[in-house]
């Protein structure tokens, strides 16, 4: 169909997409879905944006006598369509199925809810898809670079269409009331408050994504905006829609890559909960079409890729530029991007992941440069043989010149700005993370210690350029100089609003997290770089039954694999990164049953409240457990 669309006005170099091709085509396609007749499409366009004004906008008096009239006549409209259903209700389409279901489920698929239906389901699947490819090629068009690069590379549009929906979504804001009594931010919110949810501004959370406001095409956490919704309410139609949008893209990318935005003022409908340009004028020149020197084009496509993995199937393309020795076993790595161009911001505590080699296999590498240079990324790696490979790979492979692949920036380990004081602590390699914080607070002109321990001071990186930063706040502990880190001493009578940050090894954790039972929660941040997670061993494990509460499902685990595989198997979609608990990127919210936390990443608090677990790694203590999924 988007071909077919397309075929009407490529040679014309001029078009608005929104009365030539945005509008009908989610609509032909609700249509199809929903197994309603193509017919009057002007009079279902009509019906369609009288009832989103019904519903979310805000008429003057004389729009309202019009709006009511054409809502009426959409409910007369699908009770017709409905009939005509009735007479061959064995056909192909969602209200078919509907119609089938009533004589055994009469309680809930009454004629009202028919009616409903059809009317919601045409509104659902147009006006918001519609709205989404508007603001989508108008975000991209104004954003030549991001453009240009995806007609270059076709494997970028799904993450192109994720992008294009957390920063410019159909869907800015949605109706909710509270169920219950909730504190918000510091707001109570008391049950049956009527609530404005503003996911638009949830997409652009400095605190979840990196550099928000970048349209990143190799961005992981694209997929993991809220336009969609979140949970049991969540658009049934998102991957519908998601399809829609990459093909739309792929169509135009490749037919059109010259296309340019019109000069235009852009006039948007007013309501409460979407947004988009009325009309979207572009125009090129036909004569440069590249279908008229080389006619495959019409006939081939690119793969449609639907989820968050992928996402994660995209990775950026970097060069090491600088490479040299901190210590013996430690190499610093500066790596810029091959085009030139600036990386996303990132915040102290972010990290990369390497891929190392052919295998696919990529390891988390703290960032530890300026926050500031936006046309690097430098990590520091120890080489641990008996590791797990990957620090080997990168000192035998990463030299000036080389070309690696990465995914990210991330932040699984950020500072909380609110906090008065802080106390950074590493020990070993985990000075690449805790360094950048120390420079972050420096900066803030917050209070801060900084402690530093290492067995030998030949073997801590980045020495002296710590020394003569941070001065008289950096507290180095050397062993074979005789001088130890006492943790208790160093964290005795903390003041209020104090934040404790450290990354090292897992004796030092350890000791830390026994320490803190008694600090008020939240005040211990720790990123592990080793993980406890051992291969499964069925013997000693047990099988048991995860329930979905959102759907009813029910997923059995077996003893031999792992909550997330089980749960990947059931075509449920969970988001994971490291896959040995180590990043908390599988985190999910759990109703009830008794948890055996296994990761490194949860706090007390948070493994005592029992309401969330990592999938990748912990597992149930008894037969059930209920997930909020």
């Amino acid at each position: 169909m988007a071909r077919e669309f397309v075929d009407r006005f490529i040679d014309n170099g001029t078009a608005d997409l929104v009365d030539e091709m945005f509008f009908e085509l989610p609509l032909t396609v609700a249509l199809h879905f929903l197994g309603v007749p193509e017919d009057d499409m002007a009079v279902l366009r009509e019906y369609s944006v009288a009832h989103t004004v019904n519903i979310w906008g805000r008429p003057n008096p004389e729009e309202q006598i019009a709006v009511a009239e054409s809502v009426g006549k959409f409910w007369q409209y699908s009770g017709k369509v409905l009939e005509k259903i009735r007479c061959n209700p064995d056909g192909p389409g969602w209200m078919q199925f509907a119609i089938r279901m009533q004589p055994d489920h009469p309680d809930i698929v009454t004629d009202s809810f028919l009616h409903s239906m059809m009317m919601a389901g045409i509104v659902a699947a147009h006006e918001t898809t519609a709205i989404a490819a508007t603001n989508a090629i108008k975000l991209l068009l104004q954003n030549r670079d991001v453009w240009d690069e995806i007609c270059a590379d076709p494997t970028l549009i799904p993450n192109a269409v994720e992008e294009c929906l957390r920063l410019d979504g159909s869907v800015s804001a949605w109706r909710r009331i509270a169920t219950k009594d909730a504190m918000v931010g510091g707001v109570q919110i008391p049950a049956g408050a009527k609530l404005l949810i503003m996911q638009s501004s949830a997409n652009h959370d400095e605190r979840y994504f990196e550099d928000p406001e970048m349209i990143d095409l190799r961005r992981v956490s694209a997929s993991e905006h809220l336009t969609f919704g979140y949970g049991a309410h969540q658009c049934m139609g998102k991957n519908l829609a998601r399809m829609e949008l990459q093909i739309i893209l792929e169509e135009l990318t490749r037919r059109i890559p010259h296309l340019e935005l019109s000069p235009q003022t852009f006039s948007y409908v007013r309501n409460t909960s979407f947004r988009g340009p009325e009309h979207l004028r572009v125009e090129w020149d036909p004569q440069l079409n590249p279908e008229r020197a080389d006619s495959s084009i019409l006939t081939s496509s690119t793969e449609v890729r639907i989820g968050r993995d992928a996402t994660k199937q995209v990775t950026r393309p970097v060069v090491v530029t600088q490479r040299k020795s901190f210590t013996e076993k430690v190499v610093h790595l500066r790596l810029e991007a091959p085009s030139g161009k600036p990386f996303p911001a990132w915040s102290p505590g972010s990290h990369i992941d390497v891929v190392c080699g052919d295998t696919g296999h990529s390891r988390q590498y703290s960032l530890c440069g300026d926050t500031r240079d936006r046309m690097a990324l430098e990590i520091a790696v120890l080489d641990q043989p008996n590791g797990r490979g990957g620090s080997t790979w990168v000192h035998n492979n990463a030299w000036i010149g080389s070309a690696l692949e990465i995914r990210g920036p991330r932040n699984h380990f950020r500072v909380d700005p609110d906090a008065t004081r802080y106390v950074f602590i590493a020990g070993g390699i985990g000075i690449t993370a805790i360094s950048a914080m120390a420079v972050e607070a420096q900066r803030s002109g917050v209070d801060y210690d900084f402690h530093y321990a290492g067995s030998t001071r030949d073997s801590m990186a980045m020495v002296d350029e710590l020394e003569a930063a941070h001065g008289d706040r950096l507290h180095l502990w050397v062993s074979d100089q005789g001088s130890r880190a006492s943790l208790p001493k160093i964290l005795t009578n903390l003041s209020e609003g104090t934040q404790v940050y450290c990354c090292g090894p897992a004796g030092m954790i350890t000791e830390l997290e026994s320490l803190s039972e008694k600090w008020p929660d939240g005040t211990l941040h720790v990123e592990h770089f080793t993980s406890t997670v051992g291969t499964l061993d069925p013997s000693t494990e047990h099988a048991f039954d995860l329930e979905l509460n959102n759907s009813g499902i029910t997923v059995r685990v077996e003893a031999n694999e792992t909550m997330l595989q089980a749960l990947r198997a059931a075509n449920i979609a969970v988001p994971s990164d490291c896959e040995e608990g180590l990043c908390g990127t599988c985190q999910v919210g759990v109703v009830s049953g008794d948890i055996d936390h296994r990761d490194v990443v949860l706090t007390q608090a948070e493994r005592a409240d029992g309401n969330v677990m990592l999938a990748c790694c912990s597992r149930a203590c008894g037969d059930r457990l209920v997930l909020d999924i």
